[in-house]
């Protein structure tokens, strides 16, 4: 096993330096499949895209404040406002508590898109760092984490916060995930401590697609809800889990 290991990373290190070369002389959407079929670490935004659903949606409406917040998800999520200004006003309006908050988890189930557990384990086959970068809040991902292997020291979201009663109390504002360019900060921070020199952002929003750089490469993604203007900024785009699965097993000549 220690021998196929050693043998698997010497590939991995061949092809990233023989794609070095070649890759300036690729398309913007090449220059992005290689990176991603070389990368040593890959981050996933995880509402729209490692789930099916928005999570502060599904959590407005199990509060009964659905429609209210799925408008204001929408104009965030197109780059029509902050996302501060998003965050803020729509947890002013669900403004939920901890017992909402424990009963949502356990009442509601995790749909994961289709493919991405596979897409994860591939990943984590080939060495590759794999985490879950999102504007959502850490207690609704984290078992989302748990389900595709992902540890939570490799989850980044936004925390709410309380008062003594359970009742919503704000949010962590510390938080870089709380703020816009907070996904780009995450990346930039553990490009420094952790030295990844081809880090790829996967996502369906705005948010996402700001991200790179400093990611080295953005794929959009609109299997589960395709935004026009994240559309037009992305090299590649994918609607499918599996056009990435496939990519990975791509040999260079």
């Amino acid at each position: 096993m220690a021998l196929y290991s050693l043998k698997s990373n010497l590939h991995l290190a061949t092809l990233k330096t023989l794609s070095l070369v070649s890759i300036s002389v690729m398309s913007p959407q090449q220059s992005v499949q290689e990176l991603f079929r070389t990368a040593d670490c890959v981050c996933f935004d995880v509402d729209s895209t490692v789930i099916r659903d928005e999570g502060i949606d599904e959590l407005a409406r199990f509060c009964g404040k659905g429609d209210e917040v799925k408008r204001l998800t929408a104009e965030a999520m197109g780059g029509n406002m902050t996302f501060q200004e998003a965050l803020k006003k729509r947890l002013d309006i669900i403004r939920p508590s901890v017992s909402q908050i424990r009963e949502f988890i356990e009442t509601f189930p995790v749909h994961l898109t289709p493919g991405i557990t596979d897409l994860v384990k591939v990943l984590h086959e080939r060495g590759v760092m794999v985490y879950l970068v999102s504007g959502g809040f850490r207690s609704l991902i984290e078992p989302v984490a748990e389900k595709l292997h992902i540890p939570p020291h490799n989850v980044f979201a936004n925390r709410l916060k309380f008062y003594f009663n359970g009742e919503y109390a704000g949010f962590d504002e510390n938080e870089p995930t709380s703020r816009s360019g907070g996904k780009g900060l995450v990346i930039r921070r553990l490009k420094e401590q952790h030295g990844y020199q081809r880090l790829v952002m996967i996502g369906d929003g705005a948010t996402d697609a700001e991200a790179s750089p400093p990611a080295d490469a953005f794929i959009g993604f609109g299997g589960n809800v395709v935004r026009e203007e994240v559309k037009k900024k992305s090299a590649w785009y994918v609607t499918d889990f599996q056009e990435l699965i496939s990519h990975l097993s791509v040999q260079t000549k």
